[in-house]
This record gives C-alpha cells, sequence and structure tokens, in this order.
C-alpha cells in the first residue's frame, strides 16, 4: 500500500492534523502517514509549494500527497487531484502546484467531484482524505473527478529574467532564518553566462554565490579572527536555489538572515548581469 504525506498550514496546537490522520486510519488501518510539515505560514502557497517541490520526489513512486493550505473549497477555489512525475497530489487549485508543474507536465489532472457526497466543512478531513484513500486502494482519478486541462498560475512564483537581470522576490524562511529566493541556480546561470553580477536584496549587495555556507571563511586566520559572525553570504543551497543566509545564524540569539536585514516572505531580490 502507498504512502500518503500531509502537508499543511495546520500548525501543532490545535487537533487538526490528528484529525486527519484519525480519518485516514478509519479509512485504510494499515497505511503509512508521513508529516511533511505542518508549519507552513498559514495561507503561504509559495511556501507551500517550496516544501513539497523539495521533499516528494524522495518518496516512492505512487506515494499520494495532501496539501492542506489555503485548501476552503469555493467556486473559485476547485479541489484537484494530480498524477505527475509517477505521483499524486491532492490539492486546492490555488497555484500550489506552480513550481512542480514549471518543470513536470501534468500526466492527468481532475477536479473533485465528491463534495455532494460530504457534510462538514473540514474538506481536507473530508475530500482530500477520501480522494487519497480512493487512490491508496488503486481507484482512478477519473472515478472521484472530470479530467480538466490546466492549473491555476499565480504571479511571483516564477523570476522574471531579461538579457542582463533578474528579478525575483523570497518566497520562504527556514529554521535557521535563512531567506531562500524563487531564482534557481539554472537560471541564474543560463542568464548569466559567466559575467560578474551584482545581487541586491534591500540594503545588502553581494558579487559572490557559495555553494557551501562554510565557504567564505578563511581558515587560514586563527578562529578568534576570522570575523564571520552576522556577515551575510549568497549560496546555491541544497535545492538548487539562491539563498541569503548567516554562517551559523539562529534566529532566537545571534539573529539570522531575516532578522539582521529585513528580509521577509516577498522582499524584492534582483540581479544585474555585467555588460559583455
Amino acid at each position: 500500500m502507498p504512502i500518503i504525506t500531509l502537508t499543511t498550514d495546520f500548525g501543532l496546537k490545535d487537533p487538526y492534523v490528528g484529525a486527519v490522520k484519525g480519518a485516514i486510519y478509519s479509512e485504510l488501518p494499515e497505511i503509512s502517514i508521513v508529516d511533511i510539515s505542518h508549519l507552513v505560514t498559514p495561507f503561504h502557497i509559495a511556501e507551500a509549494a517550496y516544501i513539497i517541490k523539495n521533499a516528494y520526489y524522495t518518496y516512492p513512486k505512487g506515494t499520494i500527497h495532501i496539501i492542506g493550505v489555503d485548501a476552503e473549497h469555493t467556486p473559485e477555489n476547485r479541489h484537484v487531484a494530480i498524477y505527475m512525475d509517477g505521483h499524486y497530489f491532492v490539492c486546492a487549485d490555488n497555484g500550489i502546484m506552480c513550481l512542480l508543474t514549471a518543470k513536470f507536465n501534468a500526466d492527468k489532472i481532475v477536479q473533485i467531484n465528491i463534495h455532494d457526497r460530504i457534510t462538514s466543512n473540514f474538506t481536507v478531513m473530508d475530500a482530500f482524505v477520501q480522494t487519497a484513500c480512493h487512490i491508496a486502494r488503486g481507484g482512478t482519478l477519473e472515478v472521484i473527478g472530470k479530467p480538466i486541462e490546466g492549473l491555476k498560475n499565480i504571479s511571483g512564483m516564477q523570476p522574471a529574467a531579461g538579457s542582463n537581470t533578474i528579478n525575483g522576490q523570497v518566497i520562504y524562511i527556514d529554521n535557521y532564518g535563512n531567506a531562500v529566493t524563487n531564482i534557481t541556480r539554472e537560471l541564474f546561470k543560463s542568464t548569466g553566462k559567466g559575467r560578474d553580477f551584482t545581487l541586491t536584496a534591500r540594503s545588502e549587495k553581494h558579487t559572490k554565490i557559495y555553494d557551501h555556507y562554510s565557504d567564505f571563511i578563511d581558515f587560514t586566520k586563527e578562529e578568534s579572527r576570522r570575523d564571520i559572525d552576522g556577515k551575510a553570504i549568497v549560496i546555491f543551497n541544497s535545492a538548487g536555489y539562491i539563498e541569503i543566509a548567516t554562517y551559523k545564524s539562529n534566529p532566537l540569539t545571534i539573529g539570522s538572515a531575516s532578522s539582521l536585514f529585513g528580509l521577509k516572505n516577498h522582499t524584492p531580490i534582483s540581479i544585474k548581469f555585467n555588460d559583455a
């Protein structure tokens, strides 16, 4: 039986996560449920998209991913089930799949149409759980929805690139206070073509991007003379995105890129390449 993963903005205080798991186990007692995250900033589509994009592919093919972020069922927020890259996704069609569908074409998309059989207003626990359990039993998507062609796309999820510039934004602040942008290594290299550049984030300007957090440290100097505390650095993170960070940051003590430099979700990031 496949795995079901959960990514939500429910937090850990309230009963919602436990209720969703209980509903799944009531349908499929032998199923495996994995929490990807329940600490997505409430209703933050770009953050949820970044998290699921960089987690789903590590699971076996056939895994079913429930995404419960901004999931209320309305005429403008339809529910969908998607088969793509060997995985199933059950979520609202609110733009949350933009980062994934920019790289992969969905093999099949259906608009879930089982809501007339549901009485509660907790759509993740009812419509999403029923859909995921149907798929886990080997059911086809056509049974629980009608095929549709495309998914909603929202502006700002993808950066804008010109011949000499890339304009993006911060889409995620991680647990260390590092600010992840929506600019990928691939886009940076294809646009820059090896040219010198200046990356600007509020008052911070950078002309170097590292591959590891420690690459900027001069290890030939004594530790007491390295002057690394609170210094902003730019790296390509493990997911291949440009990230603005501080070395061994801690938002609760010494500070972080987010707290020290005022970087928040949606903060504009620009890169200007020198003319060849």
